[in-house]
């Protein structure tokens, strides 16, 4: 079984606001008042400043769009996540915006590498965006990222 998802999260009514200039974009509502925003070919293609993937290490960051998630950040948090996972094994990247600069990470666990403590770079994101995960859960799954295995599937 397979997992991969590329996306901006956001508090869902600011995400709208911003995603309306982008006709590319597709929204899908996920737990506590988050809306995901996955990272389509589509999507990529119009937001991408010809400069190929960004330098912060991502697989999909559009170059040059880590400067449009830091001007949306100026309305509240918003993280860039990515993961990827065949048959238990895989990788993780998040980063947070806030207020105009990276807040958080870019946080990266790679293939067969243990989650820190701290969580996993995804759910260390969406606690920063305000997730609370109950008691037996991870933020991951307290917002349901769990409920679809490949990121277009939010939208289709």
């Amino acid at each position: 079984m397979s997992y991969d998802l590329q996306a901006v999260i956001a508090e869902g009514e600011a995400l709208r606001g911003v995603a309306r200039d982008l006709p590319a974009a597709r929204l899908a509502s996920i737990g506590q008042g988050l809306s995901l925003m996955p990272m389509t070919d589509a999507l990529f293609d119009s937001v991408a400043d010809g400069s190929g993937v960004g330098a912060l290490g991502f697989w999909r960051l559009p170059g040059g769009f880590e400067k449009t998630l830091a001007a949306w950040s100026a309305g509240g948090p918003v993280a860039y996540v990515e993961a990827e996972y065949f048959g238990g094994a895989g990788e993780q990247r998040a980063a947070v915006w806030d207020g105009g600069s990276i807040v958080l990470g870019p946080l990266h666990v790679e293939e067969r590498q243990p989650f820190p403590p701290t969580g996993s770079p995804i759910s260390q994101a969406l606690r920063r965006l305000g997730v609370v995960a109950s008691a037996g859960e991870d933020e991951f799954s307290a917002v349901g990222l769990d409920r679809h295995r490949h990121g277009e599937a939010w939208i289709d």
